[in-house]
């Protein structure tokens, strides 16, 4: 654990952002008396149900994009098979007066829970309301919201709808011969009040996604705003592209789209130098989305970031590749107490959670099941998504005897090897 990771001795800003345990418990509580009067959820708390429902009220064009994988999925799958490799053993008689405390701070910044909102583009492809949806659902319940560059509206939109939330700000790296551009997305960022910066290294071009092929479809090449907002409402790309077609983009969008989408997703990687001019444009701190490997987890090191995510992009963009499960806690030994580790790619509920941060991470990003609940309620859907995930993290660490989030009490100690307890069993014939 880096010393850019603190947990809070006390619960901070109750008042704006209350215990994040009693608020599960409470949500609990009144579903059940709601119950009392005959009256149901309108969103089921089953997470394995969420994409099933969703997916069915999707079209078949959003539908791909949000569950569609790399290749033959292999990457996807893998990295739900991995939490179920590992098992958390609860503890009896474990003492407790309160909840478990699942407050923290990354980079200084109070967090209400260990949970972050993963950057998703496109958003109004799911639902009319889209990033701002999510963005106000997100400050509602104290948990930061980090904007992606594909987003389908602008990053002052985007903070505006977020209000007084922590967000942070995930960078689609276009090449060096577009820095000018580059600076100037940070520098909104940096103005509309976005005060950490991820970079994600893994989507320089988009893998190979035979669901969207299928359908012909790619949300960035339309003639519309999804996907390309942040360049649409760029002065410097706006410029650019006025000063090569001689004319405001919105004369001819299909071209603008087709322009920033090759912008962005420039078709070759970034070396680890190229660094240097983030770290001159941002005066915060950064963190290198998509890292797989102790090797590139050391570089992040040597180069001086802040944080990395260990991340396979929730299998969307190589196939074949390892679980991002798997590798963490191999990543932590390395470098776990000179960066902040963040973690996504798999999660669907508080167990995944739990398990993710006992293996070493930080901080664990949700990526998939708020775009779900998204899709099946807009705002609420979202924030339902939010306080069950939250919720059911709090209850999983009370009943098993663990009292917070602090690495002295959930660490690698409370997980077992599920294989190993079959495995090792006494008295069995070896056949």
């Amino acid at each position: 654990m880096s010393d850019n990771i603190t947990y809070a001795p006390s619960r901070p800003k109750m008042s704006e952002h209350p215990d994040p345990g009693a608020k599960g418990v409470a949500y609990e509580k009144q579903v059940f008396e709601n119950g009392l009067r005959y009256e149901r959820p309108p969103f089921t708390f089953q997470s394995g149900k969420w994409e099933e429902l969703a997916l069915d009220r999707l079209s078949s064009e959003s539908k791909a994009y949000v569950y569609g994988s790399a290749g033959m999925r292999e990457t996807s799958d893998k990295n739900r098979e991995a939490f179920r490799r590992w098992s958390i053993v609860p503890r009896r008689m474990v003492k407790t007066e309160s909840f478990p405390k699942l407050d923290m701070r990354v980079f200084g910044e109070e967090l209400a829970s260990p949970v972050a909102i993963a950057p998703v583009g496109v958003q109004r492809i799911f639902n009319p309301d889209g990033e701002e949806a999510v963005a106000r659902a997100a400050a509602r319940e104290g948990i930061p919201y980090i904007l992606s560059t594909a987003a389908s509206a602008s990053i002052e939109t985007v903070a505006k709808a977020n209000g007084d939330g922590r967000r942070w700000f995930q960078l689609y790296w276009p090449a060096n011969e577009n820095d000018h551009i580059t600076a100037s997305l940070l520098r909104r960022a940096k103005a509309a009040g976005y005060t950490t910066l991820f970079v994600t290294l893994d989507t320089y071009i988009l893998g190979w996604r035979p669901s969207d092929m299928d359908n012909g479809y790619n949300p960035f090449l339309r003639a519309d705003n999804i996907g390309v907002e942040a360049g649409f409402t760029d002065p410097v790309f706006r410029q650019q592209f006025k000063d090569k077609h001689g004319k405001e983009l919105e004369e001819d969008k299909a071209a603008a789209a087709a322009e920033w989408t090759r912008t962005v997703f420039c078709g070759f990687s970034h070396g680890w130098e190229d660094v240097k001019f983030l770290q001159q444009e941002w005066d915060g701190p950064i963190v290198l989305k998509g890292i797989q490997s102790v090797e590139d987890a050391k570089k992040c090191v040597e180069i001086g970031v802040q944080g990395i995510v260990v991340s396979n992009h929730g299998g969307r963009q190589q196939d074949g590749g390892t679980s991002s499960l798997g590798v963490l806690p191999h990543i932590v030994d390395a470098v776990g107490d000179m960066l902040t580790i963040f973690f996504d790619s798999g999660i669907r509920c508080g167990a995944d959670i739990a398990k993710a941060l006992a293996l070493g991470a930080d901080c664990v990003l949700i990526g998939r099941p708020y775009v779900y609940g998204l899709a099946l309620g807009g705002e609420e859907g979202v924030q339902h998504v939010l306080k069950a995930l939250v919720g059911e993290l709090d209850l999983t660490l009370h009943l098993a005897g663990i009292p917070s989030v602090d690495k002295k009490h959930l660490n690698r100690s409370v997980l077992v090897r599920e294989d190993e307890q079959f495995r090792t069993v006494r008295g069995v014939a070896e056949r």
